[in-house]
């Protein structure tokens, strides 16, 4: 009985040492967009898009990701996007759609925001990174605040400079 009575506070103990040591630091705040030094304010991806698409007149809102049809799972992970929309560009060719899913960035681009903006440009150094040796999955990626501009690698530079304007000019 004893035994037992000594490994039930062993555990507790334990228990109480490591809920100790697991307290938030600025590093693990994604709720409130205050933490880590960062003063930028969170923004809505749907309220990015819209004053997007008054600057780039081809975009046009394709779908709100929401946890259940997310295709990477990241929505509202620790460190990953608060919120996601997918868009279109209509100057891309039908032809270069065939076997695209519908959220597909290459359809045009998507819009990911974070509580944090550091979170916002790890988030595109990550997809850079991953893209870099993959030509078929390179992507346009511009960061202003707590947001992330994804646009499709089928757009020119120049098309794709409209992006990356509205993107800088975003409240």
């Amino acid at each position: 009985m004893s035994k037992t009575l000594t490994a039930s506070v062993l555990a507790a103990l334990l228990l109480v040492a490591l809920t100790a040591c697991g307290g938030t630091s600025d590093d693990d705040e994604t709720s409130s967009g205050q933490g880590g030094g960062s003063s930028a304010k969170a923004v809505d991806a749907r309220d990015a898009f819209a004053e997007l698409s008054g600057k780039v007149a081809a975009a046009k809102l394709t779908a709100r990701v929401t946890a259940e049809n997310d295709p990477n799972a990241l929505l509202g992970r620790p460190h990953q996007y608060t919120s996601k929309i997918t868009f279109s560009d209509r100057r891309i060719s039908g032809d270069d759609l065939t076997g695209t899913d519908k959220g597909d960035v290459s359809r045009g681009g998507a819009i990911e925001s974070f509580a944090r903006a550091a979170d916002a440009e790890a988030r595109a150094k990550y997809i850079q990174s991953v893209t870099k040796s993959m030509s078929a999955l390179a992507e346009y990626d511009y960061v202003h605040g707590t947001v992330l501009v994804r646009v499709s690698h089928y757009l020119t530079p120049k098309q794709a400079d409209a992006y990356k304007l509205a993107t800088s000019e975003l409240n």
